[in-house]
């Protein structure tokens, strides 16, 4: 491994790996002091809604299923999160053309909805033209708020040197400066999320760069805990930025070459809900609350992987020490959740049984409907 890509204990670097390290520090001393906020009273009753992803299994479903029918498009979606008692719906617009945007707007007008839009970001100038009827398209059925990614994997999978990422940064900044002038003169934000590939200091530092009213950030309650990163300082980070949300608990546990990572109904994870929500709201009176609860197999975080660390830096051991204490102090209660031994009809129970679980938990505690 490169010395450079090596968490170290301070800038005068001891010597020390991560793996002796972990066997020598005193790890007590190392506990995290994370703040906890009341809910003010003004957060009850906004709407907790649902993001697309929420229902991967279900989202353009071919299992033949009379109680869990696949949603083949937003309408689906809009009707069943009605039908639920979620307050709205963050889904993907690629491909809507005006007559569906109308009936889209119909449909969330309807169901008296919140209604946020999901975009792909412009590549190269030739996509700008796509781009702008998306924008188009989304505002049209209602949306105000796109959010939008600059990676579509993860970081520590996808690179492999500190050259690739800053190959991918650069190609970011290039999609974020065209498709900026684009919301601005159309009038809708767009929300970049932090989606295991920036860092939350990385992400806030290229909005601030950017310098826009139009462009901010999806902060995800849960994502950067991949990159090592406590979620709560991450929602700090960020919330002054945020125009909307993935509201998500995170479950964790030990395995062999690190961690794993898998969200879990709210409530039963390391995520402070309760203060993440309020910072946000602080910051942003308007935000929606958007749940994301992915049902999938729990992903591994392979920290103690030489791969792992080709694009994070000088990142103190500290940190990583910091993780694994609150992976084995903060284990997952039981099995993290898992789909691979499911049937279909199974995991499309299991996938609704962990989100109305969730909107269940958002109503009764963090005062979201």
């Amino acid at each position: 491994m490169q010395a450079q890509n090596t968490p170290t204990q301070n800038a005068s670097s001891t010597g020390y790996d991560r793996r002796s390290f972990l066997k020598t520090a005193g790890l007590g001393a190392m506990a995290m002091n994370i703040p906890f906020f009341d809910i003010p009273n003004y957060l009850q009753g906004v709407p907790m809604g649902v993001v697309v992803h929420s229902y991967g299994a279900r989202w353009h479903s071919k299992a033949n299923s009379s109680k869990y029918p696949g949603f083949q498009n937003a309408l689906d979606l809009i009707a069943h999160c009605k039908e639920i008692g979620a307050g709205g719906v963050q889904v993907g617009v690629n491909g809507w053309a005006s007559d569906f945007a109308k009936k889209v707007r119909e449909a969330r007008e309807k169901s008296n909805l919140y209604l946020e839009g999901s975009i792909g970001l412009p590549k190269s100038t030739e996509d700008v033209g796509k781009f702008e009827q998306e924008i188009v398209a989304a505002k049209e059925a209602g949306a105000d708020v796109l959010r939008t990614v600059c990676l579509n994997g993860r970081r520590y999978e996808n690179f492999h040197s500190e050259k690739e990422f800053l190959n991918f940064k650069a190609a970011s900044l290039v999609a974020l400066s065209l498709a900026e002038p684009i919301v601005r003169k159309h009038q809708v934000k767009l929300a970049v999320e932090n989606h295991k590939d920036w860092k939350a200091s990385e992400l806030a530092e290229i909005i601030q760069n950017l310098g826009s009213e139009w462009v901010g950030v999806t902060v995800d309650f849960g994502n950067n805990v991949a990159l090592l990163e406590d979620p709560n300082k991450v929602i700090e980070t960020l919330a002054p930025m945020a125009f909307s949300t993935h509201v998500k608990d995170m479950g964790v546990k030990e395995y062999q070459d690190g961690f794993l990572l898998s969200e879990v109904p709210l409530g039963k994870g390391i995520v402070d809900l309760e203060a993440g929500v309020a910072l946000c709201k602080k910051y942003n009176p308007k935000i929606n609350f958007s749940l994301e609860m992915i049902t999938r197999d729990p992903l591994e975080i392979p920290v103690l992987s030489q791969e792992y660390w080709a694009t994070m830096g000088n990142l103190p051991a500290t940190e990583l020490a910091k993780m694994l204490k609150e992976v084995k102090d903060k284990t997952f209660i039981g099995s993290l959740p898992s789909v691979s031994e499911l049937n279909q009809e199974q995991r499309l129970a299991f996938e609704e049984e962990n989100v109305i679980k969730s909107l269940s938990f958002s109503k009764s505690t963090l005062g979201l409907g």
